[in-house]
């Protein structure tokens, strides 16, 4: 049986260093990824990468928890990756959580960023 490891936080940045409905980028040794603050201060992260036209997620528009590929308009759900309508794909999410007013990544290790 194979022991689950406990998921490890980086703090990146002040939640106020992101806009309210707009992203930031993270970027790691594995590719961008993007941060986003909803209107309600809730904060997500994707992989900042389209699975459908390779756009920059970061450059979407928030609305509630979700973006809008800025490419070709395709909605993709913050909570879960997921496309929203017909289309199947998904975009890669990463675990993101505000603790004190500081945002955290989790697991930022399967994407090689080192942190201490």
């Amino acid at each position: 049986m194979n022991a689950i490891s406990p998921i490890s936080w980086v703090r990146i940045g002040h939640l106020d260093d992101i806009p309210p409905r707009a992203a930031r980028v993270v970027r790691t040794p594995a590719g961008d990824v993007a941060v986003f603050r909803t209107g309600t201060d809730e904060v997500f992260a994707l992989k900042d990468r389209c699975p459908h036209g390779t756009g920059p997620l970061s450059n979407g528009i928030v609305h509630g928890r979700r973006v809008t590929c800025p490419l070709h308009g395709m909605v993709f759900d913050l909570t879960t990756g997921e496309a929203v309508g017909p289309e199947t794909c998904s975009a890669a999410t990463i675990p993101a959580r505000v603790v004190d007013g500081m945002v955290e990544l989790g697991g930022l290790d399967a994407l090689g960023m080192a942190h201490g």
